[in-house]
């Protein structure tokens, strides 16, 4: 697989955008990315809510309580923040789906075209699907489309050293860890160190189907068959 300098799109469009990933088998069922729904609030709230003792320690600092950051308005901020971001090509976003169940999200941010052509990637699980592959599946699928139609030379992840199942996450994709950044983002009240990995094209030869390989030979017992999905 070769760089490819994408040109935008006229009429907002941008190129890997609008798009829908996989699916993939994972442990839980059928992993997937879409767009985001108006009508996930519901199940993004109630993950989020349920779940901030897992998530909040990882989560930028803010003055709201984590009720006021998970209400109707922000979703609805949130969201637009991300379609309008996606429609100026500085972001792809999508929900992460399991047969079709919202579980989480996965982003390409940071996007950056010129001679760079880079992004970091993020994401965030629902904890009934912590374990099972879901977070790889979807992080593996977003990195094979961001080195594919979205046109990018590389990704990157900044992680917390004390995340361990992130790490795991890029760890067992094979990204590079590339050294540690000092102070680097304001999250929970203090700015907290992050660890750098990387992945660029020419380390990924076989797309999707070596992220997949990799994933297996890593001794994952999540991993699912190292080949595309149809």
């Amino acid at each position: 697989m070769s760089p490819v300098a994408y040109p935008v799109v006229a009429g907002g469009a941008h190129p890997g955008w609008p798009a829908k990933l996989g699916p993939l088998p994972t442990v839980s069922g059928m992993v997937a990315g879409r767009p985001l729904h108006r009508r996930d609030f519901a199940e993004w709230q109630h993950a989020r809510v349920r779940d901030e003792a897992l998530i909040r320690r990882w989560d930028a600092t803010s003055e709201l309580t984590w009720e006021q950051r998970h209400s109707r308005a922000m979703w609805h901020a949130h969201r637009t923040l991300l379609r309008v971001g996606a429609r100026r090509g500085e972001v792809v976003p999508f929900a992460i789906t399991v047969d079709g169940a919202f579980a989480g999200q996965v982003t390409l941010g940071g996007i950056q075209r010129g001679a760079l052509r880079s992004a970091w990637v993020g994401y965030w699980v629902d904890s009934r699907y912590h374990g099972k592959g879901v977070g790889t599946a979807a992080v593996a699928l977003l990195v094979a489309h961001a080195f594919g139609p979205v046109g990018l030379h590389r990704v990157e992840a900044t992680i917390s050293p004390q995340n361990l199942a992130s790490r795991a996450v890029v760890e067992h994709l094979g990204f590079r860890p590339e050294g540690e950044l000092l102070r680097y983002l304001d999250i929970d009240g203090a700015w907290r160190d992050h660890l750098l990995f990387g992945l660029t094209v020419e380390e990924l030869p076989g797309g999707l189907t070596q992220l997949l390989q990799r994933w297996r030979l890593s001794g994952s017992g999540s991993a699912p068959p190292a080949r595309e999905p149809r």
